[in-house]
């Protein structure tokens, strides 16, 4: 069964090169309030803030949106990045900028 955890480390094997030492990222960082974020990268003096989640239908993804941006506000971003693994047969893989709530989230399908 895959779970999110397995995606995290995934696109984490893709990220380390990319970083090669110009940044951080964190998993699962706690904000104040006692939040869990899935993943922050600090890379080149920016700070972008990845929430991940597995394809569960419209309902369940509005609901990754609302998370992201609840975590967007909390570290005064204006852009963050939403990784979906979606398993469905006829699912539509890519890539998409959306607003929510003043903010940019690019959304992309795997």
């Amino acid at each position: 069964m895959f779970r999110e955890e397995n995606g995290r480390r995934l696109f984490l094997l893709y990220l380390k090169p990319i970083i090669n030492g110009r940044g951080n990222y964190y998993i699962e960082a706690q904000t104040r309030n006692q939040r869990r974020t899935d993943v922050v990268i600090d890379y080149m003096g920016r700070q972008n803030v990845v929430e991940m989640k597995i394809w569960r239908g419209e309902e369940y993804n509005r609901r990754g949106e609302e998370q992201l941006f609840d975590y967007l506000e909390y570290y005064h971003l204006d852009r963050g990045y939403l990784l979906s693994f979606n398993f469905n047969k006829k699912k539509q893989i890519g890539v998409k900028e959306i607003q929510y709530k003043g903010k940019t989230i690019l959304e992309v399908v795997v």
